[in-house]
């Protein structure tokens, strides 16, 4: 995927954070974009913006948890802009942190499951079919985690993110076995200055915690420090969309942000080559 002029683009996520900084490469690159996002706001800002640098844009309020929505994204990107060459499946929620496995709700699982997983699997059975049939060469980029590929706490977050590694190098393969000229990568980033730990604002009402939350000391002012530290010491999101972008010209599978976390993707696998159990880490933030 060498030029991204009038290439067509889907985001989901892409109304702030990795989305958009993806969203911003790709516009200056020439591509046009179909920016997916739940925050009808941040949402309309994010088309102004673009449009606003010459970028043809649409843009459309997309719960991706929601199959049907979806499929009426990539109905509407059929109609206004024809043939849809990269799918980036970035939409994604943090869930509840900080608590053990056991603790966690059945809303909790319904929620971050819902859209951190089956979101890539809607988009991907909502593309990848018109991707195949058009036949001109496509990208799909999913975006995991580093704590896709790494061992850690049981959050529900780095559970989903496993998952959508796997899932990746699952179709990446289907695709080879077609035959097809779609490129896979799974993207894996570290600390990267978004809001992901208020993905709460988000939360659908009908997948409101159906049980008190378990009482954690000091939570609400952890809460800030973590959104405080994400803005200050996170990678701008800019620089992932580059990031991004190089992986796919290299046709990179695994996109890591941060190298300094090669060692503890060595400890995991190391672990599981010696049968033994993962290091103990730090809590997750």
């Amino acid at each position: 995927m060498d030029d991204l002029k009038g290439r067509v683009a889907v985001i989901t996520g892409a109304a702030s954070g990795i989305g958009l900084g993806m969203a911003r490469t790709f516009a200056a690159h020439g591509a046009k974009l179909v920016l997916a996002d739940v925050e009808a706001g941040p949402l309309e800002a994010a088309r102004g913006e673009l449009e606003r640098t010459g970028a043809a844009v649409i843009a459309q309020q997309t719960d991706v948890s929601d199959r049907d929505a979806v499929l009426q994204l990539a109905a509407r990107a059929s109609d206004e802009f024809g043939k849809v060459h990269i799918l980036c499946n970035n939409a994604g929620v943090s869930g509840p942190a900080m608590l053990p496995l056991w603790e966690t709700r059945p809303s909790d699982w319904q929620w971050v499951l819902g859209v951190n997983l089956m979101g890539v699997v809607h988009g991907v059975q909502a593309f990848v079919p018109g991707m195949l049939e058009h036949g001109e060469r496509g990208y799909v980029v999913n975006t995991a985690s580093i704590m896709g590929l790494t061992a850690g706490g049981g959050s529900i977050y780095a559970v989903s993110k496993h998952a959508v590694v796997r899932l990746s190098e699952g179709l990446n393969q289907d695709l080879r076995l077609r035959r097809a000229r779609i490129g896979v990568s799974v993207l894996c980033p570290g600390l990267v200055a978004t809001r992901i730990v208020e993905s709460a604002r988000n939360r659908p009402q009908h997948l409101q915690p159906d049980a008190p939350m378990p009482n954690i000391e000091g939570l609400e002012a952890r809460r800030a420090m973590a959104l405080k530290f994400f803005a200050e010491s996170g990678m701008p999101p800019e620089t992932v969309g580059e990031i991004v972008l190089e992986g796919m010209r290299e046709r990179t599978f695994y996109i890591l942000t941060h190298p300094q976390h090669q060692g503890e993707i060595e400890q995991r696998f190391q672990a599981i080559s010696t049968r033994s159990a993962p290091p103990v880490r730090a809590p997750e933030r």
